[in-house]
């Protein structure tokens, strides 16, 4: 039997080994709404950097460590991550979220300071540069010591230093 080579291309392209290489693969052209959709969704939404450099404010602070009990929350909101506004069951998950690299990314993040309107009219051309100030990110604890001397202070029977020593 003889053939041609418009037959052989056509029996090669028809029993293809890769899916979706034939004569009848489908067109992808039209996407619809779908980016659209993307761009808007809020399931894993979570709070920018400023409304968390709110939060990290003395009197804000207190108030999201010390939360009332409340059941419609993860761990009746008593394990709250501050720099990340999540919510954990337990204070073993809290401490694996707090090892985490979300977690770090996250403190890396609010190290400096979140660019304002003011920034963005100086990078305009509107104004002098000022370069973004360090944002302290530390949280008080809530661990209170029995000794009246402040922390990192060496008591009088610890001390080393030679120069107060009595000979």
């Amino acid at each position: 039997m003889k053939c041609g080579w418009r037959t052989l291309w056509l029996l090669a392209n028809t029993f293809s080994t890769k899916m979706g290489t034939g004569p009848y693969r489908r067109k992808k052209r039209y996407k619809g709404d779908h980016p659209i959709k993307e761009k808007y969704r809020t399931k894993r939404k979570t709070k920018d950097l400023d409304e968390i450099q709110d939060d990290l404010k003395p009197t804000k602070v207190q108030k999201l460590i010390n939360q009332e009990i409340d059941d419609d929350k993860p761990g009746q909101a008593q394990h709250y991550c501050i720099h990340c506004a999540k919510y954990c069951i337990d204070d073993k998950a809290l401490q694996a979220h707090m090892k985490s690299k979300p977690h770090k990314k996250r403190l890396k993040a609010l190290k400096t300071e979140v660019f304002s309107q003011e920034d963005a009219e100086r990078c305009a051309g509107m104004g002098s540069f000022k370069a973004p100030k360090p944002f302290n990110t530390d949280i008080p604890t809530m661990d209170t010591d029995s000794t009246d001397e402040p922390a990192g202070q060496p008591t009088s029977e610890t001390s080393n230093d030679p120069s107060t020593s009595s000979l």
